[in-house]
């Protein structure tokens, strides 16, 4: 006999899948935590890791994308690094087919969580019936 999933889970894996991408340090991980209390069924992509630019699509099949972004000097606040201007290029050339097919774009500079999270709850309310 298998183990039932608790009901929560039960109930998120028959809402859309929402894939969050974007570079280091956008806030994909608080979104996700977010969506995920709120019933969605939401998953964090690690794509900027990834050379194979459709990662997010062979993955984890998402029924929605949303790309977080966020400026080198902003993400440099956030999370301090070594990393330079060469490696945010890189990692920008990275994202940038996922940061195409995104349905919701959200530039994180200058917002709190919560107005990345308010915006994201707008669109999906207009998004999924």
């Amino acid at each position: 006999m298998r183990p039932r999933k608790p009901v929560k889970q039960a109930q998120q894996e028959k809402c859309p899948l929402i894939a969050v991408v974007g570079p280091c340090a956008a806030g994909k991980s608080l979104l996700v935590q977010a969506l995920r209390a709120r019933g969605y069924n939401a998953r964090e992509v690690a794509q900027e890791h990834s050379y194979v630019p459709t990662m997010w699509q062979r993955v984890t099949h998402p029924d929605l994308l949303i790309y977080l972004d966020v400026s080198w000097q902003v993400a440099c606040r956030r999370r301090p690094t070594d990393a330079g201007a060469n490696w945010w290029a890189e990692l920008s050339r990275r994202l940038r087919h996922a940061r195409r097919h995104a349905h919701l774009y959200i530039h994180t500079d200058g917002l709190t969580p919560q107005e990345v999270l308010d915006r994201t709850l707008d669109f999906l309310k207009e998004t999924i019936p």
